[in-house]
């Protein structure tokens, strides 16, 4: 897939799933060090906020807007993915007051390779963001291709107040 950064094209390793299909394998790690993989999102809606960077302003405003939507939405989980450490991602959460969203390292590229998200150039996986239903079927998906923009947390939101019980 192209998108661009600051204009500049880049190509991700390959094509995104689409609306309707099961995320594919993947393997992250959470904030406590322990594995992380698709089967985790399975009995809830997930909403996935997938950023290049998290200490990067675009990334940063993003995980945090959908961390303060989080506080609406019981029984729906929030997760930031990025290529940073685990460490780089519990020190952005100290210091930015972020504990509702979940943020998960893909700091060996699985979620973002497995995704064709995955950014050779700059090692990160490209901005977009999904919603995956109970069965882990992808029922919603942004792909954001000039990274430098923020989602459009309306509609992501708005497809959980319509469709997820919360």
């Amino acid at each position: 897939m192209q998108i661009t950064r600051h204009g500049e094209a880049q190509e991700t390793n390959g094509q995104p799933p689409l609306i309707g299909h099961v995320l594919p394998q993947f393997n992250v790690t959470t904030a406590a060090e322990t594995p992380f993989d698709q089967s985790h999102l399975k009995g809830r809606y997930s909403l996935i906020s997938v950023v290049p960077d998290i200490d990067t302003r675009v990334c940063s405003i993003s995980t945090k807007n959908f961390n303060q939507a989080a506080d609406r939405f019981d029984g729906i989980n929030f997760y930031t993915i990025s290529t940073n450490t685990t460490a780089q991602q519990n020190d952005w959460c100290a210091n930015e007051g972020v504990k509702n969203m979940h943020l998960l390292s893909d700091v060996d590229g699985s979620f973002g390779k497995a995704m064709g998200l995955y950014v050779a150039t700059n090692n990160t996986d490209a901005r977009s963001v999904w919603i995956t239903d109970p069965e882990g079927k992808v029922v919603y998906r942004e792909l954001i291709l000039e990274q430098t923009n923020e989602p459009d947390y309306d509609s992501a939101l708005a497809y959980l107040e319509t469709h997820a019980k919360h």
